[in-house]
């Protein structure tokens, strides 16, 4: 009896391919496609994967547990890496690590397979999940068997292999770049990209409209936070939405219609790479904005700084290099959940032209802001004398400092 092989497919030429060279060495191929808001022919690639030879095709849902467990939290402790990337790749590969995983052990797979680079981040992040969801599980990467990339060693052997074995394809042509889509994101790398000079073409942005060719209507709306997360959107003068899913397809929808959340970076990999990417991340990018405005309302300083210094740098690391099914994973969210306990309150936005922009915002249980106490206008319970003892107490280590500036001549001020 062959041994079973649970295979991430996609439906594309390189997955495809795989499936086939999988049967050809031996192995029972169930084919596994996980659906996390990409725009996919779900249906047409379950046929075509029958018809290689998987013995079954698995389409499993998985775009309310990304919104939830993954894109939300990322929200709640405002996730970035290297301070531009929202980490849209990295935020699905967890849940359909998970799923694929659950697949192979209902069938009584031996092994999971994918079609990742030799050269990319999720190779590494795809089989950490396996190896922690699963420690006794095989994976089979065929881009990093020197039997298989030396047999494939482009696009056009890949062709002439499909072609050969009669694997059904859509096109002859390579695209000039590499795309990875999913509800937070759409991802777009290699090919022409890789000459970090080169600007990306109009027609390959996918999800936003071109910032300049907008509506000259900037659209209006209030998203609601409770302990940091987004549980209420309004827009459109009157609609509401309160369900998360729906919630994030709406701040989609807005986002995009304005040609918000665009980006092109060089970023560090984590294999020691550098790698040029452009990135379309319209909802994430007004939900992460407003919440970050929220904060400066309600969130203590001090608990806010060390949440950036720490919990928000490394927690975005983490989800990048892929370690989501980790100890300190598990730690980092329990001190966003404890940073974000008075993230409440609501924020006023406004999309238009690729700007996101607040117009206002408030909260009816929080009140670390005082009108009267910050005013100008009013003397409140803040006693402007008050400040003079802060200064005078913040000032002993800086007058020291400049004595001893200027007993070793070093003045720090410049001589007219």
């Amino acid at each position: 009896m062959a041994k079973k092989v649970c295979l991430a497919y996609s439906g594309g030429l390189d997955t495809s391919c795989i499936l086939k060279y999988l049967l050809e060495e031996g192995y029972e191929v169930i084919a596994f496609m996980a659906d996390v808001g990409q725009e996919e022919d779900f249906e047409a690639a379950k046929e075509k994967a029958l018809k290689i030879g998987a013995t079954r095709v698995y389409i499993e849902d998985l775009r309310r547990e990304f919104i939830e467990e993954l894109c939300y939290p990322a929200i709640a402790c405002n996730a970035i890496y290297e301070n531009v990337y929202l980490l849209g790749t990295s935020l699905a590969r967890p849940v359909i690590a998970r799923a694929q995983i659950a697949v192979a052990q209902k069938e009584g797979c031996f092994a999971v397979s994918h079609g990742c680079t030799g050269k990319g981040n999720d190779q590494v992040r795809f089989e950490l999940a396996f190896y922690a969801l699963q420690p006794t599980i095989t994976v089979i990467a065929p881009w990093r068997d020197p039997v298989f990339y030396n047999k494939f060693k482009g696009r056009g052997d890949l062709l002439d292999y499909a072609a050969e074995k009669g694997i059904p394809v859509t096109s002859t042509k390579s695209k000039p770049w590499s795309m990875d889509e999913n509800l937070a994101h759409c991802s777009y790398e290699a090919g022409i990209l890789e000459d970090p000079n080169t600007t990306p073409p109009d027609d390959m942005w996918k999800l936003t409209v071109d910032p300049l060719k907008g509506p000259d209507t900037p659209d209006d709306f209030t998203i609601t936070f409770e302990k940091g997360l987004p549980v209420k959107l309004e827009y459109d003068n009157g609609k509401t939405v309160t369900d998360a899913l729906d919630l994030f397809l709406t701040a989609n929808t807005i986002a995009r219609k304005h040609g918000v959340g665009r980006i092109d970076i060089v970023e560090n990999r984590f294999i020691g790479l550098k790698s040029r990417g452009c990135y379309e991340t319209p909802g994430l990018t007004l939900l992460r904005s407003a919440h970050i405005d929220l904060e400066g309302l309600v969130l203590d300083r001090e608990i806010r700084g060390l949440r950036d210094q720490f919990v928000t740098f490394n927690y975005a690391k983490l989800l990048y290099n892929g370690l989501y099914f980790s100890p300190e994973r598990e730690f980092l969210e329990g001190s966003i959940a404890a940073s974000q306990v008075n993230v409440n309150g609501s924020v006023r936005c406004r999309a238009f032209k690729g700007m996101f922009s607040v117009l206002g915002r408030w909260s009816d249980t929080e009140k670390l802001y005082d009108e009267s106490e910050s005013s100008m206008d009013e003397i409140g319970d803040f006693a402007p004398s008050d400040s003079t003892g802060f200064i005078a107490v913040n000032a002993i280590r800086l007058k020291k400092y400049g004595k001893a500036k200027e007993a070793a001549g070093q003045s720090l001020v410049k001589k007219l």
